[in-house]
């Protein structure tokens, strides 16, 4: 059994001008919204095994509270700079070359990549805009992540800060 977590990452603060994209940090909310999101997660769902994290500051600070909420390894914790502005292919490609051992990912990324990929597996959801630190999760019977990716499946739960 496979089971896929998305996890935009929290709402971003946009006041420090001349700050490059990939360096803007969380603002007092996105802090709120990921804090709040992972106690719930923590609470209510099994603890993925893997967290698999763009290196932009707003994923990677969203991750790592995550990350101490689920009381995750560090060790099981993952910077791929490549999710950083990923398009589906390339989220597709990253998730699909993961090890077959790890049975659970929380992927923490940004959109329009995420929605897209959301929009890709899901069998019984459509989602516009994934909001800033929405989770998503699918989960299914496969042996590797490349065969969990071939085909679309139910959402199995999604929770956005404002719910």
């Amino acid at each position: 059994m496979k089971r896929l977590i998305i996890l935009r990452h929290a709402k971003s603060d946009w006041g420090k001008e001349g700050l490059k994209d990939i360096d803007r940090h969380l603002n007092n909310r996105g802090y709120d919204d990921a804090y709040s999101q992972s106690a719930w997660l923590a609470a209510h769902h099994e603890s993925p095994t893997q967290i698999l994290s763009s290196s932009a500051t707003r994923a990677l600070s969203t991750a790592l509270i995550f990350a101490r909420a689920l009381e995750l390894d560090i060790t099981n914790f993952i910077v791929e700079p490549a999710i950083y502005e990923a398009p589906i292919d390339s989220l597709l490609e990253i998730l699909g070359r993961q090890d077959s051992k790890v049975d659970s990912i929380l992927l923490a990324g940004h959109n329009p990549g995420l929605t897209d990929l959301c929009n890709t597996l899901s069998e019984d959801a459509f989602f516009d805009n994934l909001p800033t630190c929405a989770l998503v999760a699918f989960e299914g019977d496969s042996k590797t992540w490349a065969k969990f990716l071939e085909r679309k499946r139910p959402v199995k739960f999604y929770k956005f800060p404002k719910d």
